[in-house]
């Protein structure tokens, strides 16, 4: 090992970067220095600038492939080899905004129907019809859900989803023998992907209970106060 490598990975070490990084950032100016074929110590500015271009135009690289190599050399030069760097003459590669693909309804309703089970099915329309975070949705516990108006609707989307009654035949079977919450009675509303109907066995269930357990509350205060 070289008296310059020592010294960045020292330097690296030091403020407890990440091992990835700490390869990446020694792979970065091994490269540097052996594209010219001499030691990094005694390349400077022009030689960055020149390097940054190859990187461009022969290598074909993304722009946070090159922004990742500079970092490493401005790491390099500032921390290693305690020299200046100006940023006006070695910029950062302006980073290119992807526009995200958009799924038509059709699409949609064709990853819907494409789940294996009706677990997956409910977890991909949780996901359209609620815009939520694949990593929230995964945090999701299973239980009876409320009735709620749903912006993915299938009347609003026009997308062909499966029957709720599959839906919540499946959730009953899934759901835990005590649910987190007791489903509120409401005015029958729009179906929606997620809807479920009023008088499904689990929510009799659940709502049986509720009753059965405000009754006993309601003897035992009747008998503390005779």
């Amino acid at each position: 090992m070289t008296r310059l490598r020592q010294l960045m990975l020292e330097e690296l070490e030091r403020r407890n970067y990440a091992q990835t990084t700490i390869e990446g950032y020694i792979h970065a100016v091994e490269e540097f220095a052996c594209y010219f074929h001499r030691s990094p110590d005694r390349l400077g500015p022009q030689h960055i600038r020149e390097y940054q271009a190859y990187l461009f135009r022969q290598r074909k690289l993304a722009p946070s492939s090159v922004t990742q190599r500079l970092a490493a050399l401005r790491f390099f030069f500032i921390k290693t080899l305690k020299r200046s760097w100006s940023v006006a003459e070695t910029p950062y590669p302006k980073k290119v905004q992807h526009l995200p693909a958009v799924l038509s309804q059709e699409e949609v309703s064709q990853l819907i129907n494409a789940a294996p089970t009706p677990f997956y099915r409910i977890l991909l329309m949780t996901l359209y019809a609620t815009g939520a975070r694949r990593a929230e949705v995964a945090r999701l516990k299973v239980s009876i859900p409320q009735q709620t108006s749903s912006k993915g609707t299938s009347g609003e989307s026009g997308v062909a989803l499966p029957r709720r009654e599959s839906n919540s035949a499946h959730w009953h079977y899934a759901a835990p023998k005590k649910a987190s919450f007791i489903p509120r009675a409401r005015k029958p509303t729009k179906a929606g992907p997620l809807d479920f109907p009023e008088r499904s066995p689990g929510v009799l269930m659940l709502r049986k209970e509720s009753r059965d357990r405000n009754a006993a509350a309601r003897v035992r205060k009747r008998q503390k106060k005779t």
